[in-house]
């Protein structure tokens, strides 16, 4: 599949046929033991804070549960006040709060559940959780369920990418670029993951020089 797509994306976009020549293969690789309750959880633990914050929140969260993610009910019986104790806001325990209900209720599907779902239905269910917008379903559709034709054109980084490679004076809007992507069709996660590799090293770039 990853010579399939890399072939097509040069096809379709030659500059971008450079970049995956010069990046090498890809190694994106969805956690597929993941369920999306898990994935939905760390999520909002990551939202507006670094990954280091996010990743001690969670730790401290796993520490009082002991478990490696809390149950559904379980989460749902822990207090304000231990969730504060973890460094969760009180927006972020409302949503995990909800997470946990919608869990419960179904609406949040099983790994198994999911994979009977097309990417557009999961969207507009996920989307009507608590916190939960629709970059964050399409991280849990590239990285958790490995959907393979997901273009998340709201992510900074993908844009910012695009932008480099092709010298452009600034990022394409949402809209235009949802256009743009429709030539990488059926493979936009791979063409995500280099764009986001070009974004990476401009910074890498930046801060070395």
């Amino acid at each position: 599949m990853s010579r399939l797509a890399r072939a097509h994306l040069a096809a379709a976009d030659p500059v971008l046929g450079a970049l995956i020549r010069e990046v090498g293969r890809c190694t994106l690789a969805p956690e597929r033991a993941r369920e999306p309750y898990e994935a939905l959880i760390s999520a909002v633990a990551h939202q507006q804070l670094h990954a280091r914050a996010a990743e001690a929140m969670l730790g401290r969260l796993r520490a009082l549960t002991e478990a490696p993610v809390p149950a559904p009910g379980h989460l749902l019986s822990l207090s304000d006040e231990a969730l504060r104790g973890c460094g969760f806001s009180a927006a972020k325990a409302a949503a995990l709060r909800d997470i946990a209900r919608r869990t419960l209720d179904g609406t949040v599907p099983t790994r198994r559940a999911a994979a009977r779902m097309s990417d557009a239905a999961l969207i507009e269910r996920l989307c009507t959780l608590r916190g939960i917008g629709r970059w964050t379903v399409e991280m849990l559709l590239i990285f958790t369920l490995g959907r393979p034709d997901v273009f998340p054109v709201d992510d900074f980084g993908v844009r910012e990418g695009y932008r480099l490679i092709h010298g452009l004076e600034a990022q394409p809007k949402p809209r235009a670029f949802s256009a743009i992507g429709e030539a990488y069709a059926p493979y936009r996660s791979t063409a995500a993951w280099y764009l986001w590799r070009a974004a990476d090293r401009a910074k890498t770039i930046k801060y070395q020089a």
